[in-house]
């Protein structure tokens, strides 16, 4: 994935336009048109960054800026007072784009911050830390991207790059044999979610090769990864929280997924400074 794949280039375009509308009155009425001024990004606390990257895109989109130097980059660890960008240009620009860029920052760098908090937590086993499609609606691939600088492996962007058959899809499908022969042939990852041992067993016996187990124990995970016994991958997923992600990562499984990543993240305090040159 890019910062700069054409559905962000949208989202930026979108942010922009909400927030300036049809002009940014106070610096229009404060600010003479042809001041120019430096600005520079500061993390307010300890993160990880992410999204800097789309401080040019965002500049770009409206005009007037003619220097901006990214000084860190996403998957950074940054500190407090630490400079992250620092831009050139117009003042009136600088000011029109602060709240947005900032919005972005703060938003995606709360993202990588827990990610990485929940991958430092299991390192020293050999369990994978996933996120999932529980993202803020539009937000989709920048927040699969902060994730990734955070250190966490993206699951499916979405419902078209990989085959997740879960509960309901086995009830409508007509089972978990069904299912899976249906999707024998396909190109993509197939990954099946199973709820008891006699559906477990019929995906073993039906060829899965990577299936997943919810709201489990530990110990029952435990049992049943034993039970597995190397013959698929498994992710086990299910209100599993920076406590208890290292009890499960211990069990033996390939995958954990967590959707806390993303849809409890908080966001990163930054600031923005403006000198007149």
């Amino acid at each position: 994935m890019s910062w700069d794949h054409p559905e962000i280039r949208a989202l930026v375009d979108l942010a922009l336009r909400e927030d300036i509308g049809s002009g940014d009155i106070t610096s229009a009425a404060t600010v003479p048109d042809d001041r120019v001024a430096n600005g520079r990004y500061y993390a307010r606390e300890d993160a990880v960054l992410a999204g800097v990257e789309l401080l040019p895109l965002i500049f770009e989109m409206r005009g007037g800026v003619d220097e901006i130097e990214l000084l860190a980059k996403s998957g950074d660890s940054v500190s407090k007072d630490h400079a992250v960008a620092r831009v050139r240009g117009r003042a009136r620009t600088l000011l029109e784009c602060e709240r947005v860029s900032l919005n972005f920052l703060q938003r995606l760098s709360g993202v990588a911050t827990l990610a990485r908090k929940y991958v430092d937590t299991i390192v020293g086993t050999e369990c994978k830390v996933l996120d999932t499609r529980k993202t803020t609606p539009g937000f989709r691939r920048l927040e699969k991207l902060a994730a990734a600088a955070g250190g966490v492996t993206n699951h499916r962007i979405g419902l078209f790059d990989a085959v997740l058959i879960k509960n309901n899809h086995i009830t409508a499908a007509g089972g978990v044999r069904q299912a899976l022969e249906r999707v024998r042939d396909a190109a993509v990852p197939v990954e099946i979610e199973v709820r008891t041992r006699e559906e477990l067993d019929e995906a073993l016996a039906a060829g899965a090769k990577h299936v997943m187990l919810d709201n489990l124990t530990p110990k029952q995970a435990s049992y049943e990864i034993q039970y597995i016994a190397g013959r698929a991958k498994v992710e086990l997923s299910g209100n599993i929280t920076l406590d208890s992600i290292r009890a499960y990562a211990l069990t033996g499984a390939d995958f954990v997924s967590c959707g806390a990543i993303t849809h409890q993240a908080q966001a990163v305090n930054f600031n923005f400074r403006i000198n007149l040159l």
